[in-house]
C-alpha cells in the first residue's frame, strides 16, 4: 500500500507533512526531487521549517493556525504561488491544511503543467470575454447612432405637421415624455420606453393631409368636414407603415388608432378594449390630458382638477381604465413635465426631464 501510494504522491506532485511540535513539519511521503532543492538547506533530521522554505506561507500560516485549532477535516488553500527552482523555471506551488485523524496535515502540490494550461485556458476565456464586449460596445454604438438618426427623421415629420396645425413643439415633446414615463411603470424594456417616446408625438402626422379650411376652422366642424378630419388618422397610418424602422412602426400604429375608444365607438375602425394597441391608448390619455390643461387657439386651459374629472368620466367608455388608473399614480412625474416642458428653451428642459426618465 505504501508503494501504491507513494506512487500516486509522484503523479501528482504531492507531499504530505504532519506538524509537530514546535513548528516544524515532518514529511509523510516521499520527498519529490523539486523540494529537496528548496529543503537541502535544512537539517537532515527529517523536519523542515516550510515557512523558512516557503516564505509566501507565512502569510497563510496564522490562516491554519486557526483551521487547525478548529479541527477542521475540510481543506483551507493557500492559493497558488510561483517559486523559481534550481533551473530557473517557475514552479506553481499551492499549499492546503486540515485536521486529520487528531494530526495537523499540511499537503504541499506542485501544480506543474496543469496550472499552466488552467492558466492559458482562463485567459483564453477571458480574451473572448473582451472580444464580447467590445463587439457589444459596437453594437450598441452604431444601435444608438441608428436610433439617433431615426429620432431626427421623427422629429422633421412631426415639424411638418406644426407648419399647419395650431399645435406647439413642446406639447408634441410633452407627449412624448408622458408616454415614455408610462411605459415604464408598465416595466417595459428601456428601447421600447425610447420608442413610444419619439413614436407619441408622430399621432397627428395625418393631419399634413387634412385641407387648410377643415384644419384651421376655428368654429365647429359640420358632419361632412368632421368625416374629412377623421381621415387623418388613415393618412398618418398611410404615411409612416412600409418600414422596418420600429418607431415608424410603433408610429403608424398609435397615428391609425389614437382615436379609437375603450367601448367602440371611435374611428377609423371601431375597435374596442384591448384591441386597441397599448401604444395608442397611452397616447390617448397623455394627449387628452395636455390639451385640457393647457391653452389654444380654439380654447382656453382648464385647472388640472377638472381635467382630471373629466378624464375619469371617461374611463371605461373613452379611455381604458386601468392605463387611466395607472396614469393618475403617475401625476407628480406628469406635472413635471407639464411644467418644466415648455415653449422656452424647451429642448433643454426636455433633456434634464428625459434623463429623470430612463435612470
Amino acid at each position: 500500500m505504501d508503494s501504491f501510494l507513494s506512487s500516486i504522491y509522484r503523479n501528482i506532485n504531492l507531499t504530505v507533512f504532519v506538524r509537530e511540535q514546535g513548528g516544524q513539519f515532518k514529511p509523510c511521503s516521499p520527498l519529490p526531487d523539486w523540494l529537496v532543492f528548496f529543503l537541502a538547506k535544512q537539517s537532515d533530521l527529517g523536519r523542515y521549517n516550510l515557512v523558512e522554505a516557503f516564505p509566501y506561507l507565512s502569510c497563510f500560516i496564522e490562516d491554519a493556525e486557526q483551521h487547525w485549532q478548529a479541527k477542521y477535516s475540510k481543506p483551507l488553500s493557500s492559493g497558488v504561488w510561483i517559486e523559481i527552482d534550481e533551473l530557473e523555471h517557475e514552479l506553481p506551488l499551492e499549499a492546503c491544511v486540515m485536521w486529520v485523524d487528531g494530526q495537523e496535515v499540511l499537503l504541499l502540490q506542485q501544480l506543474g503543467e496543469k496550472y499552466t494550461h488552467d492558466l492559458s485556458r482562463l485567459q483564453q476565456v477571458r480574451n473572448s470575454l473582451l472580444t464580447q464586449e467590445m463587439l457589444e460596445s459596437e453594437v450598441k454604438r452604431r444601435t444608438l447612432e441608428i436610433r439617433k438618426r431615426e429620432e431626427e427623421i421623427a422629429i422633421k415629420l412631426v415639424s411638418l405637421t406644426s407648419l399647419r396645425d395650431e399645435e406647439t413643439g413642446a406639447h408634441v415633446r410633452r407627449i412624448g415624455l408622458y408616454a415614455a414615463v408610462m411605459a415604464k411603470a408598465l416595466a417595459w424594456n428601456a428601447e421600447d420606453i425610447d420608442t413610444i417616446r419619439v413614436a407619441a408625438p408622430m399621432h397627428d402626422i395625418g393631419k399634413i393631409g387634412i385641407p387648410d379650411r377643415i384644419l384651421r376652422k376655428s368654429g365647429v366642424l359640420n358632419d361632412e368636414e368632421f368625416n374629412v378630419m377623421k381621415k387623418h388618422t388613415e393618412i398618418g397610418a398611410a404615411m409612416l407603415r412600409g418600414t422596418k424602422i420600429p418607431i415608424l412602426n410603433m408610429a403608424a400604429d398609435i397615428a391609425l388608432n389614437h382615436h379609437e375608444r375603450w367601448d367602440g365607438t371611435g374611428y377609423p375602425r371601431g375597435l374596442a378594449d384591448e384591441a386597441i394597441p397599448m401604444s395608442a391608448r397611452i397616447t390617448t390619455i397623455v394627449d387628452i390630458y395636455d390639451a385640457l390643461v393647457h391653452e389654444r387657439v380654439y380654447k382656453k386651459a382648464i385647472p388640472e382638477e377638472e381635467a382630471l374629472n373629466l378624464m375619469r368620466e371617461m374611463a371605461g367608455r373613452h379611455l381604458d381604465p386601468h392605463l387611466l388608473k395607472l396614469f393618475l399614480s403617475l401625476l407628480p412625474a406628469m406635472r413635471r413635465i407639464r411644467l418644466e416642458v415648455q415653449e422656452v428653451n424647451e429642448e433643454a428642459q426636455e433633456g434634464e426631464v428625459l434623463e429623470e426618465i430612463c435612470v
